[in-house]
């Protein structure tokens, strides 16, 4: 059966099936930040619009999230969105500065700024995001999943303390240390919110969910034990009943793998900075995997793409349950036809392995 076959014949499921170890005739690829500034049909959207409108106009988000789809051939899509839009509901005010992400106004500083923020039922947070999901799956009809998606509690709760971005994370180690109770009730209002925001994308028709912890591999073991793992733990269990595949992703976390597994999510998703071989035998093989090609290969010759792409297929032995994907998001800079490439290549390479 040739490729083209192989991917016709199971285009619909395989991401599904993949997040559940089932077997497969190729192995699905999907990329973080694949809606970008890097597709010219992003930035053509971008030049009319800011980026809150677009998250925050349903028929915009919609546009953006089917692009990459459409361009790439990848297996799943995933809604355009930002992990900070359910803090809004909150009460919390915050604004997108040009080249510096998410600033917060009024940055959360002690117990009684914690007090004061609001756990919204739903999708209460962020209704447009549920206009979103509607309209995207009805425009997929089926030819590609949609993955919903939040921020973990303890990414969050640092944006939180920090006011945006943070090279050391003093601000927020400093409650963790000082101010434990107060940090660790930040963290279940989070925890409940982010439930209550994910629980309501599922509802909305989201198939799929994955929660971005990027920041938490500034943490140690010990404080992800104390601090991190019983608020990741508490929304893994709530979401248990949706019937839904929850992708578990944290960046520059090869110390924490074990941790994260036990946090909770049917897939674990790993970064470039560990073997993709070496994280599935310590996450476990009874776990999805998600990974691992580093972006920046992407602005490497099509040759040192295809050796590095074949590199961790073969890492991944065509196992049941690894899914294809960058160790964090697609760059603004890179090449389009890259990553193109890179998801034929590996569409095909896959395949052919599965003759």
């Amino acid at each position: 059966m040739s490729a083209g076959a192989h991917r016709k014949q199971a285009k619909n499921s395989a991401f599904l099936d993949v997040c559940r170890r089932l077997p497969t005739s190729y192995t699905p690829v999907w990329l973080m930040r694949q809606a970008g500034r890097y597709l010219p049909q992003y930035r053509k959207v971008r030049r009319r619009y800011s980026f809150i409108e677009m998250c925050k106009t349903p028929e915009l988000a919609a546009e953006v999230t089917l692009q990459p789809v459409d361009y790439l051939g990848v297996d799943a899509a995933i809604l355009f969105a930002d992990i900070m839009l359910p803090l809004e509901g909150m009460g919390v005010e915050f604004e997108f500065a040009e080249g510096e992400g998410p600033v917060i106004s009024e940055p959360v500083k002690s117990l009684k700024d914690i007090r004061k923020l609001r756990v919204p039922e739903g999708g209460e947070s962020a209704p447009y995001v549920m206009e979103t999901i509607k309209i995207v799956r009805e425009r997929l009809a089926g030819r590609a999943p949609l993955i919903g998606f939040s921020g973990a509690p303890f990414t969050l709760a640092s944006y939180l303390i920090e006011g945006g971005h943070s090279r050391n994370f003093i601000a927020t180690k400093r409650m963790i240390y000082n101010e434990p109770e107060a940090f660790r009730k930040l963290m279940g209002k989070l925890s409940d919110t982010l439930s209550n925001y994910l629980i309501a994308q599922v509802k909305a028709g989201a198939q799929a969910l994955q929660v971005f912890d990027s920041w938490v591999g500034i943490i140690s073991p010990l404080d992800y034990d104390k601090f991190v793992m019983p608020y990741s733990k508490r929304i893994f269990k709530k979401l248990k009943h949706l019937d839904v595949p929850v992708i578990h992703f944290g960046a520059d976390t090869a110390t924490l793998l074990e941790r994260m597994r036990e946090a909770g999510g049917d897939v674990i998703s790993v970064d470039w900075r560990i073997p993709i071989d070496e994280a599935w035998r310590r996450i476990g093989y009874d776990r999805a995997i998600q990974g691992n090609l580093d972006p920046t290969i992407l602005f490497a010759p099509i040759k040192i793409i295809k050796e590095r792409v074949r590199d961790i297929l073969k890492r991944a032995a065509s196992r049941p349950g690894h899914i294809f994907n960058l160790g964090h998001g697609v760059l603004p800079q890179t090449p389009p036809d890259n990553v193109k490439a890179m998801v034929d290549m590996v569409h095909e390479i896959s395949a052919r392995g599965a003759e």
